[in-house]
């Protein structure tokens, strides 16, 4: 059971203080934060990729470069990349480059995009939404396959016979498919045997079951190995001393980006009640102390079949040290025993 961070680099105003942080600052903040999350032994770190205002991490792999010296094990990820409106050549080049500094700790998480603002900025239609995925992602695979590339497609230029370099140290180089929940994206991830993260962060996360049943039924009748193919989560949360200072401190950043989020899209208003029933034991939202989080974690593996959960903190912007605080929790107390509990787990089931 492999545990980690994701982050979106978030840049929204203090709810206390309505400062703003410099997008330099926060981009330095979270290289000082994959940096702890190695230190403390956390498996894996992601960067999501977006390009909006209140988002510092429109380039992960600089990002994720810069801590690829400074860190030994962790590996580092996006989270995602929206394959959609990006150039796969350079995605593959990018990440090949990372996992070069980082001696083979690089991979890519591959998504359509929930946020469409890369779309009009890089010229793309989104009445080609899917469409640019489907042909984007088999462009991606077939660059990771072979050194030199035949290829064509509708919204790409051919690429006739030529190398894309650097090559990775990795062989494959890791490609996840990032998904929110759509049975198209988990089939199509399970029939290329790619990796599957899912991004629960609403709802009940045993609702996600079926999915995880469908991916891996579509991955066995394409003839893949199902030990081989790892299923991973994505969900808000954050670790405190206490529960109470736990949802105390993440309340007003997370209702903030909420309702905000909400607004764009028609949500209704996030209140105290809605975080409240977040974070019961069958919510979608890990905040808590170190055996709380860790409780839903395993809970999640026994119920969902997830067997790497990546913490999505902070949402929006939380004081930096209350973040590395809890980073530095959730490597050296709830991971311990999520592994621990997780392996006499899976060695009584048989697993």
């Amino acid at each position: 059971m492999e545990i980690g961070i994701s982050t979106f680099v978030e840049t929204t105003p203090d709810v206390k203080t309505g400062e703003i942080i410099s997008h330099a600052q926060r981009i330095r903040d979270v290289v000082e934060e994959i940096v702890l999350a190695d230190k403390v032994g956390l498996d894996v770190f992601g960067v999501g990729e977006h390009h909006r205002e209140d988002f510092a991490a429109s380039a992960p792999a600089v990002i994720l470069a810069a801590a690829a010296s400074q860190t030994r094990r962790i590996r580092l990820t996006s989270a995602v990349t929206v394959l959609s409106s990006d150039d796969p050549v350079r995605v593959f080049q990018k990440f090949a480059t990372l996992d070069g500094i980082s001696n083979g700790r690089a991979e890519i998480m591959a998504g359509r995009g929930s946020f469409i603002e890369s779309f009009p900025l890089f010229g793309y239609d989104l009445n080609d939404y899917h469409e640019l995925f489907e042909e984007k992602l088999e462009l991606l695979l077939k660059i990771r396959g072979s050194e030199k590339v035949n290829w064509r497609g509708g919204h790409r230029p051919a690429i006739d016979n030529l190398g894309v370099y650097p090559r990775p140290v990795q062989d494959p180089l890791p490609v996840w498919i990032g998904s929110g929940g759509n049975s198209e994206s988990v089939i199509r991830a399970g029939a290329l045997g790619l990796p599957l993260v899912l991004a629960i962060i609403g709802g009940s996360p045993r609702q996600f079951a079926p999915l995880v049943d469908l991916y891996k039924r579509a991955a066995a009748q394409a003839g893949h190995d199902l030990s081989k193919l790892p299923v991973a989560s994505h969900s808000h949360g954050f670790v405190g001393e206490t529960t109470d200072i736990a949802a105390d401190k993440f309340f007003p950043s997370t209702q903030h980006v909420m309702n905000v989020i909400g607004r764009e899209r028609g949500w209704p208003h996030y209140d105290r009640t809605s975080f409240d029933r977040a974070r019961s034991f069958e919510g979608a939202l890990y905040v808590g102390d170190p055996d709380t989080v860790a409780e839903k974690i395993i809970h999640l593996r026994k119920t969902v079949g997830i067997t790497r959960f990546m913490l999505h903190l902070p949402l929006g912007t939380m004081p930096h040290e209350d973040v590395m605080k809890a980073i530095e929790l959730l490597g050296k107390e709830v991971a311990p025993k999520v592994r621990n509990e997780v392996s006499k787990w899976e060695k009584e089931q048989g697993i």
